[in-house]
């Protein structure tokens, strides 16, 4: 099962300390539960520094980390009188050359997140200058740190920290004593960036960024981390050698930093990832099942030919001594993995379904595959999807957003071209269609790489996706009727970054659910988003859920997550595997290539150079090789879920 999301976890305090880890680590649930938490901290500095007649001097940080702490700065500073008069800011870097007023630009983030929302005056915030010539940074940077300096040096620093370990814009190679500087931007930087500037030509190749030597001299300092995505570099940052290829890692000679982490940030840390090589562990049947597949996966042995030789040699005599022989473990372990494949992922009807994943019962069920972008149906699940309606399901797809930013500009043109073409060929008079197509055209013929699409662009581009998400449903037979196009509107902003979840967008989600009274849902776990827009429309279902779970048809209602085009399940925790056969895999692969907008050259593809179509394909042929590694059967390619008991 899942773990909860909703709940702050159990952590060891400062004063007893993890063998791993060479820095302080605070792991939470949630992001919105770090996220309060820091804010109360920073507000408890301010009102600190009020009660001294003194300044509160705050570093801060850009990006998506920060964004629900300056959030809860906000609400703390209406609801609770929390006063910024007496704050003095200075934010980690700038992208060089930036407009103050670009899209992009940090300025206008800080004054969008939290600057215009709060009574700091004007003059009390320093972001670096974008728009200076090169002969003129050397001075500002000094000038930089020497206001900072002046004022007795940074009351506390606020972090994220980049896939490649950067804090700020210190990239891989920067020393320890860096000063304030112009910074040429590493490649996997810019890469990551190239979703906010809309491609990776248009990312700025420098920045101007705050020293690690300034860092290192704030009194406090906090750094964030939410996310799948930033497990692998956490780990490294926390419990590998200070090295200048991992800036972060400069952190363990902080004398008062800390690691503020969600569960998923957290789960490559030892304590997450082998929690019985850290401390005592309660032995139940999920616990038994990590360690005997993370043992066989290390060894690289199939699980019925470990023996108790393996288990006492690394780390797990306590296991054996409590459970017993490792042949009764083995069979145990091995026998849960095998029960959990399934070509019935509906259910198989007639049959025994004591060991299966799913109920025989009822044998023709109502699924619902919420679907977070018009594609990931068939990108993350589409075997599945192809099972179901092949045996005889009432299959529904929602689409929770139009996908619209995701077409590139030439695609949508393309497409404004053929509609008019077609009409004046046919003599189709349609005064409005005419104006709106022709209006973006126009638009997109002059647009520049900072504007942001207008409703009419918007339009033509979510409809350019809403075809290829009907195309595909009528490939894998199930047709159109059963395609429901949500158009939820925390996504509709035209920019990267979303709205906030609203009610209006739960309730879209609740009537959904509600019309459908579905046996199945399927839904989008996949936390290692870059974009966030999964975690978003995972939360709407999530919230929808517990809304409904007391009405009647939610008794027979179960919730399997399946992951996306980024990461796959922990072989532990997988509940149900779906194995594909060879034609079964390119026949998902034909049902990926509907999506024509999404093929050779996607505008925001993550960090992964690789199309959805071969990012889906390696995924499942690695989980299905991790089950044939483990000594179960080989097949070409399996699909992943767990269950969420609500």
């Amino acid at each position: 099962m899942l773990p909860e999301t909703d709940t702050l976890l159990a952590t060891p305090t400062l004063n007893q300390p993890i063998a791993f880890e060479r820095i302080p680590t605070q792991i939470y649930a949630d992001s919105n539960d770090a996220s309060a938490a820091v804010a109360r901290e920073i507000a408890e500095i301010i009102r600190s520094k009020q009660l001294q007649g003194k300044p509160a001097v705050l570093g801060l940080a850009t990006g998506s980390s920060p964004k629900k702490v300056y959030a809860e700065l906000i609400r703390i500073h209406r609801e609770e009188r929390l006063s910024f008069y007496n704050v003095i800011t200075f934010n980690l870097d700038e992208y060089y050359p930036m407009q103050p007023d670009g899209l992009q630009s940090y300025v206008r983030f800080m004054q969008e997140q939290l600057f215009n929302h709060i009574d700091i005056p004007k003059d009390n915030y320093f972001i670096p200058d974008g728009t200076l010539s090169p002969a003129q940074i050397p001075a500002f940077c000094q000038e930089y740190e020497r206001r900072i300096d002046e004022l007795g040096g940074l009351d506390f620093q606020l972090l994220g920290i980049g896939r490649n370990g950067h804090v700020g814009f210190n990239e891989p190679g920067s020393h320890v004593n860096s000063r304030t500087r112009l910074m040429t931007l590493d490649l996997t930087t810019r890469i990551d960036a190239a979703l906010d500037f809309g491609g990776l030509a248009n990312v700025p190749k420098k920045a101007i960024t705050l020293g690690i030597n300034q860092i290192m001299k704030a009194k406090r300092v906090i750094l964030l981390a939410w996310g799948e995505h930033k497990a692998p570099m956490i780990h490294q940052a926390i419990e590998g050698p200070v090295t200048d290829q991992v800036p972060a890692s400069y952190l363990q000679g902080h004398p008062n930093v800390q690691f503020v982490l969600d569960e998923s940030a957290a789960a490559e840390l030892t304590r997450r990832k082998t929690p019985w090589l850290v401390e005592e562990v309660i032995w139940d049947k999920t616990m038994i099942k990590k360690a005997v597949t993370h043992l066989a996966l290390s060894l690289n042995k199939p699980i019925l030919k470990l023996t108790n030789r393996d288990y006492n040699d690394n780390g797990l005599s306590d296991l054996l001594a409590q459970v017993g022989q490792a042949y009764d473990l083995n069979i145990d372990v091995f026998n849960q993995l095998q029960h959990t494949i399934t070509g019935w992922p509906g259910g198989k009807p007639n049959a025994d379904d004591a060991k299966r994943p799913e109920r025989a019962e009822p044998a023709h069920k109502r699924c619902l595959i919420f679907s977070p972008h018009p594609d990931d149906d068939i990108i993350s699940m589409g075997g599945t999807f192809q099972r179901l309606v092949d045996q005889g399901h009432d299959v529904h797809v929602g689409y929770q957003t139009s996908g619209n930013i995701a077409v590139a500009d030439d695609e949508a043109l393309r497409f404004i071209d053929f509609v008019v073409d077609y009409n004046r060929h046919f003599g189709i008079d349609s005064p409005e269609a005419e104006r709106i197509f022709k209006d973006a055209a126009e638009y997109l013929r002059t647009k520049k790489d900072s504007d942001i699409d207008t409703a009419e662009v918007r339009h033509v581009k979510g409809l350019i996706r809403e075809g290829e998400a009907k195309a595909t449903c009528r490939f894998v037979g199930n047709g159109v009727k059963n395609a429901h196009f949500m158009k939820m509107p925390f996504y509709e902003t035209g920019k990267v970054q979303k709205k906030p979840l609203s009610e209006e967008d739960i309730q879209i989600v609740v009537d959904l659910i509600r019309e459908i009274k579905p046996h199945q849902i399927y839904a989008a776990g996949d936390l290692a988003d870059p974009h966030g827009t999964h975690k978003v429309c995972l939360d709407a279902v999530m919230e929808a859920v517990r809304r409904l779970k007391d009405e009647a048809f939610m008794k027979d209602c179960w919730v399997w997550l399946y992951k996306g085009a980024w990461d796959e399940w922990a072989i532990d925790l997988i509940e149900m595997a779906v194995p594909m056969s060879p034609d079964q895999v390119m026949k998902k692969r034909q049902g990926i290539f509907k999506h024509q907008s999404q093929k050779d050259g996607v505008v925001y593809q993550g960090t992964d150079s690789r199309e959805f179509w071969q990012r889906a394909e390696e995924r499942n042929q690695a989980t299905a090789n991790l089950y044939n590694k483990l000594g179960l059967a080989e097949y070409e390619a399996v699909e992943a879920f767990v269950r969420w008991k609500f």
